[in-house]
């Protein structure tokens, strides 16, 4: 995956509470359908659901960014060895030069 896009992807508990709040598709922000899908039909599980959410949204939000940020890191840590090994090399062939 590219940085920037997932970059692109780190969400946020205020507009996630707009979506709770105006449309109830908080599910859909975060790409979760399946879920989204469910809390409608159910009618946010006769309103428990949609209230139990009212407290989880900032949880969900970190969650969810939680996961990018570590795949983020994980590329960053890649990119990193990769510059450091091509670093080596010029390294090497400029001494055997």
């Amino acid at each position: 995956m590219n940085k920037h896009y997932l970059q692109s992807q780190i969400k946020s508990s205020g507009t996630a509470y707009l979506c709770w709040f105006f449309l109830g598709c908080h599910y859909a922000y975060l790409g979760k359908w399946g879920l989204q899908f469910l809390y409608w039909f159910t009618f946010g599980g006769l309103a428990i659901w949609c209230i139990v959410d009212l407290f989880h949204i900032p949880t969900k939000i970190s969650n969810h960014n939680m996961i990018i940020s570590s795949q983020i890191s994980e590329i960053e840590k890649n990119e990193k060895e990769e510059m450091h090994a091509r670093n080596m090399a010029m390294i090497n062939a400029s001494r055997n030069s």
